[in-house]
């Protein structure tokens, strides 16, 4: 299909989300194969976000990307920042510039209710009960805040964060923009205190969540 989202955040930063429904040969002319992914579909996601990258900016060098001790990929030298993720047949990937930047994509499942206690501090859980009695809003709710803390753990890239304690969000309630975005603003624990906005799109079933910093 291609691509089934695009958006230029700034004039140094774009995103984009591919909706895998090509064969592994059709990415493999777009993107060269560097890191051993032995499971065939997870080989395909992983080929789809590198592919998505020059049709981002046409000059993305793919050839040169390495893969950080953390398992981040990144360029030497930092001609882009980049941040992939992959979620059931679709693909994020978001670069730019000038930028630090994370991105996270999310099918909304009923499995995000199961682990919440795993990424929600006790704070957040009670934000997050007060739309119970609307399940559907409910559970797009939980699906956007583990998004977003994703968002926010690719962006930081290094690992080892706890995602209760060091990703803490500062909204007491959520609002929706005119133009169908939300903004959540967070502080970052991990190395001191790092205020991060994070913008969240909802597409159908798909939770999108970026940061840019």
């Amino acid at each position: 299909m291609g691509i089934f989202y695009q958006h230029s955040i700034n004039d140094s930063t774009k995103l984009g989300i591919w909706k895998i429904e090509e064969p592994e040969h059709f990415f493999l002319e777009k993107a060269p194969l560097k890191k051993q992914v032995t499971h065939p579909y997870k080989r395909l996601q992983h080929l789809a976000g590198r592919a998505l990258l020059p049709m981002l900016f046409s000059d993305f060098p793919l050839e040169d990307i390495l893969i950080a001790d953390t398992h981040k990929p990144f360029l030497p030298g930092e001609k882009y920042h980049f941040s992939i993720s992959h979620c059931g047949n679709y693909a994020a990937a978001i670069a730019s510039s000038a930028h630090r930047v994370g991105v996270d994509i999310e099918l909304i499942s009923p499995t995000v209710a199961r682990v919440s206690r795993k990424f929600l501090n006790d704070r957040e859980r009670n934000i997050v009960e007060g739309w119970e009695s609307l399940p559907r809003l409910h559970l797009q709710l939980l699906t956007m805040l583990w998004s977003a803390k994703e968002a926010i753990y690719k962006w930081h890239g290094a690992g080892s964060v706890n995602f209760r304690e060091h990703i803490r969000l500062q909204d007491d309630k959520i609002a929706v923009n005119p133009d169908g975005s939300i903004d959540l603003h967070f502080e970052f624990l991990k190395d001191g205190i790092v205020p991060l906005h994070v913008e969240i799109r909802l597409l159908g079933a798909l939770v999108l969540a970026w940061v840019v910093t």
